[in-house]
């Protein structure tokens, strides 16, 4: 045997002993070094910008669009998304343009100066349309949840889409149902003069003669008027069957009641801006029994919406309108995000148009304008000082909401002819205006804004 070799075993072994001999354990392998731990994700903060009218008397329809964006943001956040090796925290720069065109270009501009990666609005017609421009321009994508004049996706803008119907579909379905629900046969109709109000009241004027009605009267107002007691004891002296206001609740509610107390004995029908929570109370009551539509589906009927309404309502109070398609036009902007790997627009951007994304309001898909594929028309009454849905138009086919969703067959027997099948029949008949359809004529130019 070696000496050297069997010296260095007997020194090892008597520094065992050494070691353990005194009552000492060995060390256990939890006290033993433990790699380094991998280092987290850098995290970056990616800037999405909402745009409404959180001042004036369009408000509460602002900020309901703003907290559905919010709410969007807040949940992506909690899911701590990694894009491209990167944690992600989402951030809502959100602006008010007042529902003025000019606010509209001069607050777009901000939030492209701030570097957003894309935007959720705005929610006017009358202001998405010329900030449409200036998105194209800066290659930032842009979803409004509530904009519906069909000039907005049909200007060729890449960057430019919706996730509701637009007003082609809508005022056909108005124009056809006051004729057929409501049982007009003269009809005057009245707009704001606003690109979205304007842009209403020429498709629901010609879905109304196509289905057999005369347009007795064709007024005028603006989006800042509440006084409406000259146009409509003008249109008194005509003896309509129904009005149709073409603009948003802040007028429609002071018009219903003006109405009233003129004596006018006319049904009243409106479209979505008009249709919120709050127009009822603007009425002051003089709502009960009339008329409008929403471009969607009732949130009792979104398939994917009840721990939404569940939360925003607990968090921000009843729902006006368009809150749950404001939190799905984010919701798609993150996860055209995540689909690409990339926040950068310019690389999520074609994801965004082929998207396919199951929102809480319908799956998200876009054609080639940048409208929803999916969109839908939904017919309210007032009663009781609520918004019940009677009817929902998908894809064409229309069928009669049901109890349990909030109708109410009584509602509809003072108003309507043999409520159960008239509305079976007559909102059957009306499914061919929800067909896409060519630009109309009068979206072809630009409307008063």
């Amino acid at each position: 045997m070696n000496f050297n070799r069997s010296l260095g075993v007997s020194l090892v072994a008597a520094a065992l002993v050494t070691a353990y001999g005194c009552g000492k354990e060995e060390p256990k392998k939890a006290e033993m070094a433990t790699p380094a731990a991998a280092p987290a994700a850098p995290e970056v903060v990616v800037k999405i910008g909402h745009v409404g009218p959180t001042t004036g008397p369009q408000a509460h329809l602002g900020k309901d669009n703003e907290n559905g964006a919010r709410m969007a943001i807040d949940d992506a956040n909690a899911k701590n998304i990694v894009i491209d090796g990167k944690k992600v925290k989402f951030e809502l720069i959100a602006e008010d343009d007042q529902a003025d065109p000019k606010q509209g270009t001069t607050v777009a501009q901000k939030l492209i100066d701030a570097k957003v990666a894309g935007v959720v609005g705005h929610l006017n017609s009358g202001t998405t349309i010329p900030a449409s421009k200036l998105y194209s321009d800066a290659g930032i994508p842009q979803i409004s949840p509530s904009a519906t004049n069909p000039k907005y996706t049909l200007q060729g803008f890449k960057t430019a889409f919706r996730v509701m119907a637009n007003d082609v579909q809508q005022g056909s379905v108005i124009g056809k149902e006051a004729v057929t629900t409501l049982g007009a046969k003269k009809i005057a109709i009245i707009d704001d003069k606003t690109a979205y109000g304007a842009g209403l009241a020429d498709e629901t004027e010609k879905a109304a003669k196509a289905a057999g009605a005369t347009i007795i009267a064709r007024e005028y107002t603006n989006d800042k008027a509440t006084d409406f007691k000259a146009i409509l004891t003008k249109i008194k002296a005509k003896n309509p069957d129904v009005i149709m206001y073409g603009g948003m609740d802040a007028q429609g509610g002071p018009m219903v009641k003006q109405m009233k107390e003129l004596g006018i004995k006319a049904k009243y029908i409106a479209g979505d801006g008009v249709c919120s929570a709050e127009w009822p109370k603007l009425a002051g009551g003089a709502a009960e029994g009339q008329y409008c539509t929403q471009a969607g589906v009732p949130p009792e009927k979104m398939a994917n919406a009840k721990d939404f309404v569940t939360r925003f309502t607990g968090k921000y109070g009843p729902i006006q309108v368009y809150a749950p398609y404001s939190y799905d036009a984010a919701m798609t902007l993150v996860a055209a995000m995540q689909k690409a790997n990339s926040t950068d627009p310019a690389k999520y951007l074609p994801e965004l148009a082929k998207i396919s994304y199951d929102g809480i309001t319908a799956k998200i898909e876009f054609d080639e304008h940048g409208d929803t594929k999916n969109g839908a028309i939904t017919l309210y009454q007032v009663k009781d000082g609520k918004l019940v849905p009677l009817a929902t138009n998908v894809g064409g086919k229309t069928e009669k909401v049901a109890a349990d969703a909030g109708a109410s067959t009584s509602g509809m027997k003072s108003d309507m002819k043999a409520p159960a099948d008239a509305m079976k029949s007559d909102m059957k008949s009306s499914g061919d205006t929800m067909k896409p359809t060519p630009a109309p004529d009068s979206m072809k130019k630009d409307k008063a804004q």
